[in-house]
């Protein structure tokens, strides 16, 4: 049985080896809903729950709401052929969800998405919840093979394909058939708004047609049902399906919003890709301050730039690549900001100088950390005033901190992992970063197991090592797996990459471990350099290094070449650890060069 749930009191019982009921935090949820009422009954007579006062959280209610308190305004703009105001969205999602149903669709059914920054997938994230469907968004790098392998895993019904992936979508298919596994219904979100239909596809516009606007929305019987998975987006090897439910959405896009500092009606620049942790839960949030997404289909400083002058962008998101490409821009690229324009970074720790080069672009940039298993951030730097005074640099610094828990995280501490006893807040002593609270994933897809190590000792472990300062601000250090032991001493690749990144000539750089038969392991560095810094050589940023961190820190092996990088701008250091691990023991090259010698 492909579905997710069989009653509303069990939401979480994954199929085929889904959610184990006897893991940390399942049985709990499992037993709130039959057990919420007499709870309540027991403490005060007269006390019940029914519709007047409980209705499941659902970001569903977002919509239906701007439909009527902001119906007027826009809600979607894309290049110049595309407006719709939010009335529109809602009558189009309700449409697409009813033709959702005629297509067979029900209750735990699984809809996946392949597709850029276009309006479709903002209309698919409430259409598909709305026919009390499960939205599982795809990656839009993947290769046709993974592709047909999260569709296999998934057991996605349906998928939406843009027009430019049409051919990875069909390869995908193409193995499914031949592996006799039935694949999903293909409908086609063509380029342009008269494209030619394709013989034998659904095609999106017609088939939103089809659906009727009258259609009464599915809500969800628990608010602790899925709304979407998210495949982790692979800094490790095997992708993760991780599950969403309605009431973390809900509770997560308002708690987004809040950190990134929204009022109502804001005009958010989509950059960050909607496949990604559905958006930040940014698709939803849009929608409940009754704001414009402007969506972009490919994502250039030029492009950003030219969408923020021509409609007035007040907020979008990037992840550090983006930064990066924007702070190193050509001047003819760039736009005078219409206004301040506040950004929202997150994935790895951005460089404290390309956060220098935003701000005097006049970008105000806040940080924030998180992962797919927390429906995206989880922390956010929130800024003192105090701070506003100290030199750019020095603020540079204090801004690229994960700082402290967002106000919808119950809570995210520091802690040794294997005691979970709390680290001291004295900004050395290093520990793993711990979450728990309603914006922390159901759990793994079919996959108890690692669901149950995730949440081991009643937290989320995030596999990240940090510091948490006396003012209580974290700070990321490394990931666990990423720490060098190089003699004994334990090298954090973030502090060799942050000194890498103050080098004129750096543009990207990223540390791992390389073996070492002398010392266990020593720093190895992978570089790309700007334009024009060609003559640079490894002993130069050797040297360099050496010049700004203590010796044992500083970088043996410098290789110059293009980072390898998932979509969302997160470099595989999985990759790169191979590299590293294929170079062999430095101290034994070196040994041997001698000896010819």
């Amino acid at each position: 049985m492909n579905k997710f749930f069989k009653t509303s009191k069990v939401a979480l019982r994954f199929f085929n080896g889904g959610l184990n009921r006897s893991n940390y935090g399942v049985r709990q949820l499992s037993q709130f809903a039959g057990d919420f009422e007499t709870e309540s009954r027991r403490l005060l007579e007269g006390v019940v729950t029914n519709s007047a006062n409980y209705v499941p959280l659902t970001p569903i209610s977002f919509l239906e709401r701007a439909a009527d308190v902001y119906r007027h305004k826009t809600s979607v703009v894309f290049g110049s052929c595309v407006k719709y105001t939010w009335e529109e969205t809602h009558s189009r999602c309700l449409k697409l969800a009813s033709a959702l149903v005629q297509l067979g669709i029900s209750r735990g059914d699984v809809v996946a998405a392949l597709a850029p920054n276009v309006p479709a997938m903002q209309e698919l994230h409430f259409a598909v919840p709305m026919a009390e469907a499960v939205l599982c968004t795809l990656n839009t790098r993947l290769d046709s093979s993974m592709v047909a392998r999260l569709l296999k895993h998934s057991e996605a019904k349906i998928i939406f394909v843009d027009q430019q992936l049409l051919q990875v979508a069909q390869q995908a298919l193409s193995l499914l058939s031949k592996d006799k596994i039935k694949p999903p219904i293909l409908v086609l979100i063509p380029e342009y708004e008269n494209s030619s239909p394709t013989n034998d596809i659904h095609e999106y516009e017609n088939l939103l047609s089809s659906g009727s606007s009258n259609f009464t929305i599915r809500l969800p019987k628990s608010e602790f049902d899925p709304i979407s998975i998210n495949y982790t987006s692979g800094t490790v090897s095997s992708p993760k399906g991780v599950v969403y439910n309605h009431r973390g959405a809900y509770l997560n896009s308002i708690s987004t919003f809040l950190c990134h500092g929204m009022g109502p009606m804001p005009t958010y620049l989509w950059t960050l890709p909607m496949f990604h942790c559905n958006g930040w839960c940014l698709i939803w949030g849009m929608a409940a301050l009754g704001g414009t997404n402007v969506c972009l289909r490919n994502v250039s400083a030029k492009n950003i730039f030219e969408s923020i002058s021509l409609n007035k962008v007040t907020h979008m998101s990037a992840a550090p690549i983006v930064l990066s490409m924007m702070a190193n821009s050509s001047p003819n690229d760039r736009k005078p900001l219409p206004h301040k324009v506040e950004i929202m970074t997150g994935g790895s720790p951005p460089p404290p100088q390309i956060l220098s080069k935003m701000e005097q672009l006049g970008f105000g940039v806040s940080h924030g950390y998180g992962l797919t298993e927390t429906y995206s951030s989880a922390t956010t730097c929130f800024w003192k005033p105090e701070w506003d005074s100290l030199p750019l640099e020095e603020r540079a610094v204090l801004k690229s901190r994960q700082g402290v828990q967002l106000l919808c995280v119950e809570k995210v501490d520091v802690r040794d992992p294997e005691t979970m006893k709390k680290v001291p807040a004295d900004g050395k002593s290093i520990g793993e970063i711990v979450c728990r609270g309603n914006t922390v994933m159901s759990g793994y897809l079919k996959d108890a197991k690692a669901t149950e190590e995730a949440f081991r000792g009643g937290w989320f472990h995030s596999g990240d090592l940090a510091v948490k300062h006396p003012d209580g601000y974290i700070e990321i250090k490394d990931r666990l797996k990423d720490i060098i032991i190089s003699g004994g001493e334990n090298i954090s690749t973030l502090e060799v990459e942050r000194v890498l990144y103050s080098h004129p000539a750096v543009v990207e750089a990223a540390v791992v471990a390389r073996p070492d038969d002398q010392w266990g392991q020593t720093p190895c560095a992978f570089i790309t350099l700007k334009e024009g810094f060609n003559e640079i050589t490894e002993q130069d940023i050797i040297n360099f290094c050496r010049d700004h961190l203590p010796r044992y820190m500083a970088p043996r092996t410098v290789l110059f070449e293009d980072l390898p990088k998932t979509s969302t701008g997160k470099v595989q250091k999985f990759i790169l650890r191979e590299k590293a691990k294929a170079l062999g023991s430095l101290f034994s090259t070196e040994k041997r060069s001698a000896a010819s010698c």
